[in-house]
C-alpha cells in the first residue's frame, strides 16, 4: 500500500507500523526507537544527535559531578588530605558511567548513538498531546520522540548511583581516618539526595534544560567567578596568580564560559561563535579592573570624610 495514500492518525506523535512497505494497524504509538513521520508513519531512528545535542548531553553530565566535588569539598574539612582522591574518584565514576551508558545504547558496543532530531519543545513532553478524535476516548501516543535523549540521561544517573555506591564508601572509610565518623560520609549522603533531585528535574524539565542550558551555564559560571574573586580578596593579577588553586578555579571558568558562548551559538544558528570566544577572559578583566573601586574598606572612608 502507498503510504500516501493512507489515512492520516490524528495527533503530532500518532503512528501505524510500516512492515515490509505496507502500512499496517490502527494509530496508535510507535515503538521506543522510532516516531511518528510527515506521513504519520512509524519510522526508525538512524540520525546521529547534533553537537548541540552533545553539548546538552555533556551538561546533564556535568550536573553531578560538580556536586559530588561541591560536597566533597564542603565536608572532607580543611586538613583532611583526602579531597583531591575523592575528587578523581568523583570524576572516575562519572566518566565510567557516561562510558557504560553510550556503550548500553543503540548501538550496542560503540561509542556513538543513533536518535530522532528534535523539532520542537513538545516532543519532550507527548504525555501533553495524546488526541482525542471523538472528544471521549483518548488515543495515548506518548513516546520518546527525542530518542534517546530523554532516558539516557535518567540512565546515565542511575549508573553513577551505582558507581558511587559500590567505590566511595571503601574509600572514604580507608583515607578519610582523619574525620569523625558522621562526617565520613556526608559527601555520599548528600549524593543519595541529589541524584533522585536530579532525575526529577530531568524527567520534568528535561525540554526546558535543552534549550536553556547554555544560558544556565553562563549565569552561573559569572555568578560563582565574581563570588568566588571577592571571597578570595583578588583584586589584582597579582593576587589572582598567588596560588595555583585559583588559577585552576579561574579555568574551569573560563571553559565554562566557553561551552556556554558555543552552545548558545549553535542554538542560535550564529557563525561569530569562534570571535565571541575572544569574550571568554572579559569578565575576569572587568572585575580585576573595578574591583579597587567597591572596596568596603575605601567607600566607608570616602563616606566618613564627606561633609
Amino acid at each position: 500500500m502507498d503510504v500516501s495514500m493512507t489515512s492520516r492518525c490524528p495527533g503530532l506523535y500518532c503512528g501505524r507500523l510500516l512492515v515490509n512497505g505496507s502500512v499496517e494497524g490502527e494509530c496508535g504509538v510507535c515503538p521506543r526507537g522510532e516516531r511518528a513521520n510527515q506521513e504519520k508513519v512509524c519510522e526508525r531512528c538512524d540520525e546521529s544527535p547534533e553537537l548541540y545535542d552533545w553539548l546538552y548531553l555533556g551538561f546533564m553530565a556535568m550536573l553531578p559531578l560538580v556536586l559530588h566535588w561541591f560536597f566533597i569539598e564542603r565536608f572532607s574539612g580543611k586538613k583532611s588530605s583526602s579531597a583531591l582522591l575523592q575528587h578523581v574518584t568523583a570524576a572516575l565514576e562519572c566518566s565510567v558511567s557516561a562510558l557504560v551508558t553510550l556503550l548500553l545504547t543503540e548501538p550496542v558496543g560503540l561509542l556513538s548513538i543513533r536518535s530522532c532530531r528534535v523539532q520542537m519543545l513538545s516532543d519532550w513532553y507527548t504525555m501533553l498531546y495524546n488526541p482525542s478524535p471523538d472528544y471521549v476516548h483518548t488515543l495515548h501516543c506518548t513516546q520518546e520522540a527525542v530518542y534517546p535523549l530523554y532516558t539516557i540521561v535518567l540512565i546515565y544517573y542511575a549508573f553513577c548511583l551505582v558507581m558511587m555506591m559500590l567505590l566511595r564508601p571503601l574509600l572514604v572509610k580507608k583515607i578519610a581516618c582523619g574525620l569523625g565518623k558522621s562526617d565520613r560520609f556526608r559527601s555520599i549522603y548528600a549524593a543519595l539526595y541529589f541524584f533522585p533531585i536530579l532525575a526529577v528535574l530531568q524527567a520534568v524539565g528535561g525540554g526546558l534544560l535543552y534549550y536553556a542550558f547554555p544560558y544556565i551555564i553562563l549565569v552561573l559560571s559569572l555568578v560563582t567567578l565574581a563570588v568566588y574573586m571577592s571571597v578570595s580578596k583578588i583584586q589584582s593579577f597579582k593576587t589572582l596568580v598567588a596560588k595555583k588553586k585559583r588559577l585552576v578555579v579561574l579555568f574551569s571558568h573560563w571553559l565554562l564560559h566557553a561551552y556556554a558562548i558555543i552552545s548558545i551559538s549553535l542554538l542560535d544558528k550564529l557563525e561569530v561563535a569562534l570571535p565571541l570566544l575572544a569574550l571568554v577572559p572579559g569578565p575576569t578583566l572587568f572585575y580585576i579592573a573595578t574591583a579597587k573601586f567597591t572596596e568596603p574598606s575605601r567607600i566607608l572612608s570616602e563616606g566618613s570624610s564627606g561633609p
